[in-house]
């Protein structure tokens, strides 16, 4: 693998500086590095960031390669700046055994866009009623280390706190869904003045926050990590920052379009805003960007949901819920945490790469910009500014609820150890 000379990028958003690449790994950081015998970028003050990883991705195979494979959801990331995801075990059959987790991390390995390291299941088919093989997915090939039924809550507060017990015992962490079934039966979207004028089920704030205070005190009361998902209520940001100021284990993460978009467009009745959890209000809007920005939310995961044309194509009430992310995550971000001015481009690495690898234990990833580590890299032009385009995207679904809408900035360079993914905007 030949060198290459990252020439004038913008580390972390910092001064200008040259990065030298040499195989795998990172050679040096520094100014006028010499270019001899390596290939030469001109960064021209883009920002170089450490590759993003992202802890929360439905890659769909096996059994829904219609919406996505392994293949085009890595491509996808690639797009993205990332060089690792996690997988969400909802697949058909579901990540609940060694087998199917092995399968979908080989696969990540086979393509080559980025690392993908499995989620396995809490329970037996997400059914909630029974552990899955929690001991025997962590001793895979695949090592892992999250658990999350994702999709599903695990509502039955025994069995989660079973789980918390198993993978305590290796240092792993169970991923909550945190949804209430009995409080969210029928329910469309956000519980509040939208819903009631519209005339549509409410989904209240409640359902996400009554499971979320259960959790962290059941990881109190076990000593285990606890993983919260798509936080997207102002009341779940303070029993985190509460069960945090109480020196509880728990982690959580917001999704990009929860720190956007919010329940007005509803009122489209277009189904590319049914996500969930739900679109919420403007107040919460405001609560999870303040929360990412003081580090109650620790990072943004994607929540990658990708469905095919006819799974959103239709009625409101019929349509599936989720929202494709990878390719338009970092733009968000930058939209309404860097150019707000509550998060730089340090705060952007820590909650997009740094702490995201570390609760999922993504060896290799999420290292800082320096010598002697491995060459995972972003580079984003952050001046870029254009409509996003869904028929550009890698991903083999379009459902993004961002069509049409002008976004800043441009990840036109990824590098999994020192191998080009990206390079100018487009895959290799």
């Amino acid at each position: 693998m030949s060198k290459i000379l990252i020439r004038g990028a913008k580390v972390l958003g910092g001064e200008p500086q040259d990065v030298l690449i040499d195989g795998e790994v990172i050679a040096a950081v520094g100014t006028e590095l010499s270019a001899e015998g390596a290939e030469v970028v001109e960064a021209g003050g883009k920002v170089l960031l450490p590759g993003l990883v992202d802890l929360h991705t439905h890659l769909r195979e096996p059994g829904r390669e219609d919406s996505e494979t392994v293949l085009t959801g890595t491509r996808a990331a690639a797009s993205g700046g990332y060089t690792a995801v996690f997988a969400m075990a909802n697949t058909f059959p579901v990540a609940d055994t060694a087998g199917v987790v092995e399968q979908v991390y080989r696969l990540g390995q086979e393509h080559g866009y980025c690392d993908v390291q499995p989620i396995g299941a809490v329970t037996v088919g997400l059914e909630g009623r029974k552990l899955a093989e929690l001991g025997a997915m962590h001793e895979s090939a695949a090592g892992v280390t999250v658990f999350s039924d994702d999709g599903k809550c695990v509502d039955d507060a025994v069995i989660m706190r079973r789980a918390l017990e198993y993978v305590k015992a290796f240092g792993g962490v169970v991923a909550q869904h945190a949804q209430e079934p009995r409080l969210t039966e029928g329910a469309q979207m956000n519980e509040g003045v939208v819903s009631a004028e519209l005339g549509l089920g409410g989904w209240p704030a409640v359902a996400e926050e009554s499971v979320i205070a259960r959790d962290v005190l059941l990881a109190e009361h076990v000593g285990s990590r606890v993983h919260i998902c798509h936080l997207s209520t102002a009341g779940s940001v303070e029993i985190v920052r509460w069960a945090k100021s109480r020196g509880i284990d728990v982690t959580a993460e917001v999704t990009p379009h929860h720190l956007l978009l919010t329940d007005e467009l509803v009122r489209t009745y277009n189904p590319v805003y049914k996500v969930n959890p739900p679109l919420r209000t403007e107040r919460d809007v405001h609560a999870l960007r303040g929360a990412l920005a003081d580090g109650t939310i620790d990072i943004v995961a994607t929540d990658h949901a990708p469905h095919p044309h006819e799974d959103k194509d239709c009625e409101w009430a019929a349509a599936a819920m989720g929202m494709v992310g990878l390719e338009t995550a970092l733009s968000v971000v930058q939209e309404t945490m860097v150019d707000t001015g509550l998060l730089d481009w340090a705060g952007v690495a820590d909650r997009m790469s740094f702490k995201p690898a570390q609760i999922g234990q993504a060896t290799g990833h999420g290292r800082p910009v320096s010598a002697g580590e491995p060459a995972n890299l972003t580079l984003v032009d952050t001046e870029y500014r254009a409509q996003v385009d869904p028929a550009g995207f890698a991903s083999r679904s379009r459902n993004t609820p961002y069509e049409g809408r002008e976004l800043p900035g441009r990840v036109t360079h990824t590098w999994l150890r020192g191998k080009a993914t990206l390079v100018d905007g487009k895959l290799t």
